[in-house]
C-alpha cells in the first residue's frame, strides 16, 4: 500500500499497519511522518522501542529477525525501527527483509527509515515485500512554487496567518526566498514567529523582522531554476553556492550536463521522435524533465551551439585556464554561462525571425 506523507494522518486515525517504509530526502518531513507513526503505536499498545542502525556490509540482520521473534514470545508490544541511511541493505538485508515480512511476529508495528529511492529500488524484492506487509510512505521534496503555501499552512496550525492580498503573498515570497531549501529551519522559523506573536494577523515587517536567511541552495535546484528562467532566483542560488563553499567545478558540470540534455532531446525531435520519447530516451526525470520540457521551444538548436561552446570555455576557467574575454574568476565565468543560458530561457517564445525581446526578470 502507498501512500504519501500528507495522507498519513487520515491513514492512522483507521488504525496501524505491521511494517512501514518511510522514504524520501526531505528530514523534517520523514521525521514528521516517523513521529506520527510512532504515535499511533504507542496508543496501540506498543510500550517499547528497538531501533537498529543499518550500515556496512558486515551488519548482523540474525540481531533483527532474533529480536523481532523474542519480543513477540516473551516481551510487549513495540516498535522495531530498522534506519537504512544508505537505502541498499546489501544481498544478505534483501533476503532478510523478505523473510522478515513472510513472518510477521504479533504486537509488533515495525518502522523502516530510508533515503530516496531510484526507480531500481523501488521496484526491488525486498521493497514490494515491505510495501505488500503494511504500507510504504513517500515523502516528497516541497517544490519552491508551492512553498509560500506550505508555509501558510503551517501558520495556521498555530493560529497565525499573513495579510490578504498582494502583501500577504509578498510576505510568504520573502520567507520562502528566506528558508528556500531549507525546510527544518522554515520549521524553526515559524515556531519562533509562534513563540514571538500571538496568533491572528502577521504583517510583512513582523515577518521580515524575525525571519533570518537560512536558505539551502543545490546544484540540481539551480539548474532547474536557469532552464525555468528564473532569473532572479538563479542569481541569487548561484550566490549562495558560492558563499556555501560549493566547488565551481562541481556546479559547471551539472549545468553542462543540462545543456547536452536539451541538445540530445531537440535532436531526438528532429529526427521525428515525440517529446516523451525524447526526454525518456535522454534519460530526463522528474523536475527536470518539467524544466527541460519547457526550454526545449525556447532554445534554438544554434542557441545550444553556442552555449555548449560557452560550457566548454568555462569549464576550461573552472580548472584554471584563461581564456580571451571571459573572466579569470571560475564563479565569474560561471555567472555569465548562466546568464547567457536565461538569455534564452527567461525570453517569452518569439515568432520566426523576429527580434528576441529583451531579458525578464523572474523571481518565482
Amino acid at each position: 500500500m502507498q501512500i504519501r506523507a500528507e495522507q498519513l494522518a487520515t491513514h492512522l486515525e483507521r488504525g496501524t499497519r505491521p511494517v512501514y517504509a518511510v522514504h524520501g530526502d526531505e528530514p523534517l518531513l520523514a521525521q514528521e511522518a516517523a513521529d506520527a507513526i510512532r504515535a499511533a503505536a504507542r496508543a496501540a499498545g506498543c510500550s517499547e522501542r528497538e531501533v537498529f542502525h543499518v550500515g556496512g556490509a558486515h551488519f548482523d540482520w540474525s540481531s533483527v529477525l532474533g529480536a523481532a521473534q523474542e519480543m513477540s514470545l516473551f516481551a510487549d508490544a513495540k516498535i522495531v525501527e530498522i534506519r537504512i541511511a544508505s537505502g541498499k541493505p546489501g544481498k544478505d538485508g534483501a533476503d532478510a527483509l523478505q523473510r522478515y515480512c513472510e513472518r510477521l511476529p504479533q504486537g509488533v508495528v515495525t518502522l523502516v527509515m530510508l533515503p530516496r529511492l531510484d526507480a531500481a529500488q523501488l521496484k526491488s524484492g525486498w521493497f514490494a515485500a515491505l510495501d505488500a506487509a503494511g504500507a510504504a510512505v513517500r515523502v516528497d521534496t516541497v517544490e519552491r512554487s508551492a512553498l509560500p503555501a506550505w508555509i501558510a499552512q503551517r501558520l495556521g496550525r498555530q493560529g497565525q496567518r499573513v495579510r490578504d492580498g498582494l502583501e500577504g503573498q509578498r510576505t510568504l515570497a520573502f520567507f520562502a526566498d528566506r528558508v528556500e531549501g531549507n525546510l527544518l529551519a522554515a520549521h524553526q522559523e515559524i515556531q519562533k514567529l509562534g513563540l514571538l506573536h500571538p496568533p491572528g494577523e502577521l504583517s510583512a515587517e513582523q515577518v521580515e523582522s524575525a525571519v533570518l536567511n537560512v536558505a539551502r541552495y543545490d546544484v540540481r535546484q539551480l539548474c532547474e531554476a536557469v532552464l525555468a528562467g528564473q532569473v532572479a532566483r538563479a542569481l541569487r542560488m548561484l550566490d549562495g553556492l558560492r558563499a556555501e563553499g560549493e566547488s565551481a567545478v562541481g556546479v559547471h558540470w551539472q549545468l553542462a550536463d543540462d545543456l547536452r540534455a536539451l541538445k540530445r532531446v531537440r535532436d531526438a525531435m528532429a529526427g521525428g521522435a515525440p517529446l516523451p520519447l525524447a526526454l525518456s530516451e535522454a534519460r530526463v526525470w522528474g523536475a527536470r524533465q518539467r524544466a527541460l520540457e519547457r526550454a526545449v521551444p525556447m532554445v534554438s538548436d544554434r542557441a545550444l551551439v553556442r552555449l555548449i561552446a560557452a560550457a566548454s570555455l568555462c569549464d576550461g576557467i573552472a580548472k584554471g585556464l584563461r581564456r580571451p574575454d571571459w573572466p579569470t574568476d571560475p564563479w565569474d565565468a560561471l555567472r555569465r554561462l548562466v546568464l547567457l543560458t536565461l538569455r534564452f530561457t527567461a525570453a517569452a517564445p518569439r515568432a520566426r525571425g523576429g527580434p528576441r525581446p529583451p531579458l525578464a526578470l523572474s523571481a518565482a
